[in-house]
């Protein structure tokens, strides 16, 4: 093994990763990368002018720390304005990049001394709508409508259910003060236009155009929430400015540089699964790596698969396919001594394994986002692919459309064949496991859906239910199972949240994914305001559609209902699939 250490990043590779890493960065620097990535050079993704003017369009991201930092007053004005007005607590309502950001400032910091609790709604499932709506007082709460179009229809769900909700509080006074409780984070016009009753809201915070959702970590996007939740806004932004003028650097210690490159010659190698190990106290920074990378590098048939939360095992249970980042702050002397030995053991074994470390509080967040952003855009130009745009995340949402459409004019969504049913589980199949369906009982039909996985492919678990702590610690044993039985990276996601982040890897990657949708009954449903359908029939209705865009892309997908109760439902599918690869 060599080992190639900076300020800040370390990595230990085999002598001919390494030799194929430092090629990499050789030409990079002598195309000039970085000074082209600065100078919105477009050609460095693309050779068409069609396709370069949309990407000149966005990368306004380069700008964002130093943008910002001249709205710092007016975001602490905003934040201190609704604390004396009396709000004491604010939701998220957006979907992908409107959510994931704020996630992770939420919960990898403590709130400001003048700071209110934060929470995000990503997930359309009723009972998760319920949840955020009981979880404070609607008399002191106050809605963060964020979307980038003005046109997400799940945020669009949000809003039309919290209007109702506060528009009942406030009915008995003239015109009412439901619009004193919602802010919106979107574009100009027409995005701002898409949303209802916006010329009502308490105020709007418009983002430049020329950011990508995915890459508005450091906008208001991220800026509105960590106002709220009283954080230090100058530290965040003054970090991350600090590290985009380290991306400056025509240097092979760049950081942005030196990441993407690393990952991006990785991927070439084969290295295309990339494993995060995050300290538990930044573990949803994860989550917004997941969706920065997935949806940058996952189309024309190449892309690198983010792995994010698995626990660490022995190198038995891995393939030649993976790279392990760790990123870490060192305060955690426990997880890191844990992680270092498991770590050493996997570099001993010949895997690639990365370090990077995280600075404290605000400001080392705001440097990871700017790194892993211009990380990936270097990655992505090394790829050959252009990682501002999403190609394929509308396939999923036209699919929804017409069973949206259907359920308009039947009354009811579609109805499948199921292929078998055990207890509470019943199992759902593409045409090629209908076609060759066995009906000998749940564990062989699950071993023959789970064989279907193609050479140096993944195994991706998509469950579309009501995001609970207890069943993350399910979702996360029953991936730790398949992997180890299986030797496969396997990706757990709840949905529809992961259609605006891996989804696009899914339909528009490499078409090495075996998926398994996990869906469940709706007992306590609830209506949408104005809407024909309810939450549940919404949610239903975004599984259907993403597993017809998957089958047509000749991608293996099958769907398990774990019926009423998802968490028996869980625990049923454990004890199947335990039964399915035990040998």
């Amino acid at each position: 093994m060599t080992e190639a250490a900076a300020v800040g990043h370390s990595r230990r590779l085999s002598a001919a990763l390494e030799q194929q890493v430092q090629q990499v960065v050789r030409r990079a620097l002598d195309e000039d990368w970085v000074g082209r990535l600065w100078a919105r050079d477009a050609s460095l993704w693309s050779a068409d002018e069609h396709v370069a003017g949309l990407i000149a369009e966005r990368l306004g991201w380069l700008d964002l720390p130093t943008t910002f930092d001249d709205r710092i007053e007016e975001l602490e004005a905003f934040a201190r304005g609704v604390r004396d007005e009396g709000f004491s607590a604010a939701l998220v309502c957006g979907m992908g990049g409107s959510s994931l950001a704020p996630d992770v400032l939420a919960a990898a910091l403590p709130r400001g001394e003048l700071g209110m609790p934060l929470r995000i709604l990503d997930s359309t499932d009723p009972a998760q709508v319920r949840a955020a709506t009981a979880a404070s007082d609607p008399a002191r709460t106050l809605y963060l409508i964020a979307s980038k179009s003005g046109t997400t229809t799940e945020t669009l769900a949000f809003l039309a259910h919290f209007w109702q909700v506060e528009d009942d509080i406030h009915a008995d006074i003239p015109q009412g003060l439901a619009g004193q409780h919602f802010v919106a984070v979107t574009d100009p016009p027409p995005s701002l236009a898409a949303i209802p009753h916006s010329d009502l809201f308490r105020e709007v915070f418009l983002n430049p155009a020329d950011v990508g959702g995915r890459y508005s970590a450091l906008s208001y996007v991220g800026l509105v929430p960590a106002a709220l939740l009283g954080l230090d806004l100058r530290a965040l932004l003054g970090a991350a400015a600090l590290m985009a003028e380290d991306t400056r650097s025509p240097s092979p210690e760049n950081p942005g540089l030196w990441l993407g490159a690393t990952l991006g010659a990785l991927a070439a190698a084969g290295r295309d699964k990339l494993t995060l190990v995050i300290e538990p106290r930044s573990a949803r920074l994860g989550a917004w790596i997941e969706q920065l990378v997935a949806e940058s590098t996952g189309k024309r048939g190449v892309g690198v698969v983010p792995v994010d939360g698995e626990s660490l095992g022995d190198p038995t249970v891995y393939g030649d396919d993976r790279v392990f980042v760790r990123i870490s702050s060192g305060a955690d002397s426990a997880w890191q001594s844990a992680t270092g030995a498991s770590l050493d053991a996997l570099a001993a074994a010949g895997q690639p394994v990365i370090d990077l470390s995280l600075g404290s509080g605000a400001g080392g967040l705001g440097a990871e986002f700017f790194r892993w952003e211009f990380a990936t855009a270097i990655c992505g130009a090394l790829l050959g692919i252009n990682p501002f745009d999403e190609p394929n995340v509308t396939e999923s949402k036209d699919n929804t459309r017409r069973v949206l459409e259907q359920f308009r004019r039947t009354g009811r969504l579609p109805i499948d064949e199921p292929l078998g049913s055990d207890g509470p589980l019943t199992l759902f199949g593409d045409a090629p496991l209908r076609l060759t369906a066995g009906h000998d009982g749940m564990a062989n039909e699950l071993r023959r859906h789970l064989a279907r996985v193609r050479p140096r492919g993944f195994i991706s678990i998509g469950a579309y239910l009501a995001p609970r702590p207890e069943r993350d610690a399910m979702l996360r044993s029953i991936a730790q199972l398949v992997r180890d039985r299986t030797r496969r990276p396997v990706t757990v996601g709840y949905g529809p949240r992961f259609l605006h982040s891996t989804g696009q890897l899914h339909k528009g990657g490499a078409g090495i994914g075996c998926f398994l949708q996990l869906t469940a009954a709706h007992p306590e449903d609830l209506p949408i305001p104005g809407w024909h359908e309810s939450f549940g029939t919404l949610i239903d209705a975004q599984a259907a559609g993403d597993f017809a865009a998957l089958e047509a892309h000749d991608l293996p997908v099958a769907r398990m209902d774990l019926s009423a109760d998802p968490d028996a439902g869980l625990s049923a599918l454990h004890a199947a699939l335990a039964e399915a690869l035990e040998a």
